[in-house]
């Protein structure tokens, strides 16, 4: 059964780097049929999508975030991870990690983590 973790810290503080990683279990993230996704929604707000990572690396970010946003993985632990940098209070989410195939989009999330960015 595929499973996917999210995990980081709960709180940052405004202008630090947030770093999350989802932990994938019963899927590999170089299986060439998934692509991999970071997805947060703010307290009240719609979901906002932050990027795409395939199988072949590439890697699509939303424009209003690519500059601050990275998202890598780490084949050796079934893990993708994202940083997102310089933060701000806007930044308050809870983020998902997110599978995807070709034909099924964003159809398999994580639970998610709360992350709060205190000033």
């Amino acid at each position: 059964q595929v499973q996917l973790q999210e995990s980081g810290p709960g709180l940052v503080t405004t202008s630090q780097t947030l770093s999350l990683t989802c932990t994938v279990s019963g899927a590999s993230i170089s299986n060439s049929s998934y692509y991999w996704s970071w997805i947060r929604q703010p307290p009240g707000k719609g979901l906002e999508w932050i990027g795409d990572k395939f199988w072949n690396g590439l890697t699509y970010y939303s424009p209003s975030l690519r500059s601050r946003t990275s998202i890598s993985w780490d084949k050796s632990k079934n893990q993708f991870m994202m940083q997102l940098t310089s933060v701000t209070p806007e930044d308050t989410a809870k983020y998902y990690c997110v599978r995807s195939t070709a034909f099924d989009f964003y159809s398999f999330w994580g639970q998610g983590t709360q992350v709060t960015v205190s000033s």
